[in-house]
């Protein structure tokens, strides 16, 4: 009987361990299903970070390149390039008084020639001179955010 005894734990012992190895095996391939995923998104981190860097030295660039304030307080007004420049940007007289910090009968009465900016407001409309569609969207965005 002491034989039937241990046949019967070896054969316990082989099925318990069998059951343990597909245990382990699957889990196995769980932790390298993660790894690889992990790796993967590290990657991308670094990737976005790259980009990230790249987009800051550009802004840093574009900065630089805006006017100074010599050249805002050099800067002459015309009720024409106002109203041409608010068009081009594709702008209610609202959304571009927002962008320039002033209010829309502001815009409307120097557009009309009624009358003109301040000096402030100048240097203002000359920070604003060279900016495209996209900048001028983005600007207003921002501004509405905050």
């Amino acid at each position: 009987m002491p034989n039937v005894a241990a046949v019967l734990k070896d054969e316990i012992r082989r099925v318990a361990r069998k059951e343990l190895k597909m245990e382990i095996a699957s889990l196995a391939k769980q932790s390298v299903r993660h790894r690889r995923d992990i790796a993967a998104l590290k990657r991308k981190v670094a990737d976005l970070k790259r980009q990230v860097s790249y987009l800051e030295k550009q802004e840093g660039k574009r900065i630089a390149k805006s006017p100074s304030n010599g050249s805002a307080e050099e800067a002459r007004f015309s009720p024409k390039w106002l109203a041409s420049h608010r068009a081009k940007l594709g702008l209610s007289a609202a959304a571009y008084a927002e962008l320039v910090g002033v209010s829309q009968l502001s815009i409307y009465n120097w557009e009309s020639g009624r009358s003109r900016p301040r000096q402030p407001q100048v240097a203002k409309l000359a920070s604003i001179r060279g900016i495209g569609k996209r900048e001028a969207q983005r600007r207003l965005d921002l501004i509405g955010d905050t």
